[in-house]
């Protein structure tokens, strides 16, 4: 029971921190005309602290707040955030300048695969809980 709730609050968050990412993306790009390389990085950067909080409160429930505790989750989840960066940014990169796709579809498509990384790597490595 623990998993399917924390499996739907990841969705709910994933949901949120993904719109935060594409909305980003899509002002900056759109908008303001930013190359989409600058563009996704600026988005995953805002994506990140959101899904950081969200997920260290409202998905794995890590309440705890010492402050050395919230420092290595913090530097763990970033890195984790990081290599799916190298996945977002890599994958944009091969569908918008590769492929000549669209780079808000491929920015919706790249997110699916984003959000299955980030998951299993948030409740295997960053936020694990003894069971």
């Amino acid at each position: 029971m623990k998993i399917k709730k924390e499996v739907v609050n990841y969705l709910v968050f994933g949901v949120l921190t993904t719109l935060i990412n594409i909305v980003s993306y899509g002002i900056l790009s759109k908008i303001f005309n930013m190359d989409f390389k600058l563009a996704t990085t600026i988005a995953w950067i805002l994506s990140v602290i959101f899904a950081f909080i969200t997920n260290k409160i409202y998905v794995f429930n890590s309440k705890n707040l010492n402050v050395l505790l919230i420092t290595k989750e913090f530097i763990s989840f970033i890195f984790f955030r990081l290599l799916s960066y190298i996945v977002d940014i890599g994958m944009m990169i091969i569908l918008v300048e590769w492929m000549k796709m669209d780079d808000l579809v491929s920015k919706i498509l790249v997110n699916v695969i984003v959000v299955i990384v980030n998951y299993f790597a948030s409740r295997y490595f960053v936020f694990k809980t003894a069971e």
